[in-house]
C-alpha cells in the first residue's frame, strides 16, 4: 500500500462541481492499493498517517507532533495511480493496482480502521472511483511518501 501524505492548511475534494469532503488544518492522504496488500499493510499505513510527526509543538519546535496529538483532520483520497510503474516505456503500467471491486472493499476497510484508531468525525474522504478535483493548500510544503512494503529508500 502506498500513500502520499501532505500537511495542509486546508484541502477539499470536488466531484461533479459538488464538494464531497473538506478539512481545515491536518493532512491530505492519497492512497493507492496494490494487488497483494493485506491487513498488515492497512495497519501500517493507518498508524503512520495518524502518528508521523510533521507538525510543530506548542513551543514552535518542528517535527514534534502528529495528527492524533493535535486532534487534526484527515482527508483521504483513493488514487490507484500511486501503484503505477513508469520504468519501461512512456505509458504507465497499473498492473500492481488492485482491481476496482476488491480495491473499493479494501479502501472501505482502510477508512473503518482510520475511524477505529481515531475520531471518525475527523476523517473525510472523496468518492471512490470518481473523477475528483483535489484542492490542497500544502503547508510548508511538507509531503511524505509512505509505503507499507518499503521501509528504507537507501538501496
Amino acid at each position: 500500500m502506498r500513500a502520499v501524505l501532505q500537511r495542509v492548511t486546508r484541502a477539499s475534494v470536488t466531484v461533479e462541481n459538488q464538494v464531497v469532503g473538506a478539512i481545515q488544518k491536518g493532512v491530505c492522504v492519497l492512497v493507492g492499493i496494490a494487488t497483494d496488500d493485506t491487513e498488515k499493510d492497512l495497519d501500517y499505513i493507518v498508524k503512520k498517517i495518524l502518528n508521523v510527526r510533521i507538525f510543530e509543538d506548542e513551543t514552535g519546535a518542528m517535527w514534534k507532533k502528529g495528527v492524533k496529538d493535535l486532534n487534526l483532520e484527515v482527508l483521504c483520497v483513493s488514487q490507484f495511480t500511486l501503484q503505477g510503474n513508469t520504468v519501461k516505456g512512456n505509458k504507465p503500467d497499473f498492473h500492481r493496482a488492485m482491481k476496482t471491486d476488491q480495491a473499493k472493499e479494501v479502501y472501505q476497510q482502510f477508512l473503518r480502521k482510520m475511524g477505529e484508531a481515531y475520531d471518525p468525525a475527523k476523517i473525510k474522504d472523496g468518492v471512490f472511483g470518481a473523477m475528483m478535483v483535489v484542492d490542497i493548500a500544502n503547508d510548508g510544503p511538507v509531503t511524505l511518501q509512505l509505503d507499507s512494503r518499503k521501509f528504507s529508500y537507501d538501496s
